[in-house]
């Protein structure tokens, strides 16, 4: 599951890179090779900013080919942002997650949620109030975070976000280099899968 930051710290240049970025590294020939080789995966996207501001950019796609991994990117590059004037409520975007993962059409043998975003929770509750409440066994909660803005969201994200087995943080020094930190994480999340898939 990929969660998108829409946030109103994130500008229109910003939100471009973030999802063009995403969907270039979605049809990069090493991550489509990863994801074939791993037997596919189940995949959906969605932005989200204040509490009740979740928006779905893809719907629960099965990639396994060129052609459904192509489509996916392509409806993620040519997504409309919803909101662009909320605050940040990472709290909210997990519960969200959680909901929409138990409505999955498929039970997966390795669950993530990777999350990005560029600030700390500043509206609704945090993080680890939405690990209490909603059920979060058996899913690892990845974060690719965007430096710059304070209090720094990368130790947020280390400390607060991510969660589970295996959880990481990639970083991305700023909106440009999004693509490039997306590629990494996505290689690593992919890999682990298909090592699931081998046990």
């Amino acid at each position: 599951m990929l969660a998108l930051d829409v946030s109103s710290s994130v500008d229109a240049d910003e939100f471009t890179l973030q999802m063009s970025g995403l969907a270039r590294a979605m049809r990069d020939e090493t991550i489509r090779g990863a994801i074939i080789e791993a037997g596919g995966i189940q995949a959906m996207a969605f932005e989200w900013s204040g509490r009740f501001q979740q928006v779905a950019v893809a719907p629960w796609t099965f990639l396994r080919s060129d052609a459904n991994i192509f489509a996916f990117a392509d409806r993620i590059e040519a997504h409309v942002r919803g909101f662009d004037e909320f605050p940040t409520a990472l709290g909210y975007a997990l519960g969200h997650a959680a909901i929409q993962l138990s409505r999955a059409p498929l039970t997966c043998t390795r669950t993530v949620v990777d999350v990005s975003g560029d600030g700390v929770t500043n509206e609704g509750y945090e993080p680890a109030t939405a690990y209490r409440n909603f059920d979060f066994s058996n899913i690892t909660v990845n974060g690719l975070v965007i430096e710059g803005e304070k209090p720094d969201p990368v130790a947020y994200y280390r400390a607060e976000v991510i969660h589970g087995p295996g959880a990481f943080v990639e970083v991305a020094r700023d909106f440009s280099d999004y693509e490039a930190a997306m590629k990494r994480k996505l290689l690593r999340e992919i890999n682990g899968a298909a090592l699931s898939m081998a046990e």
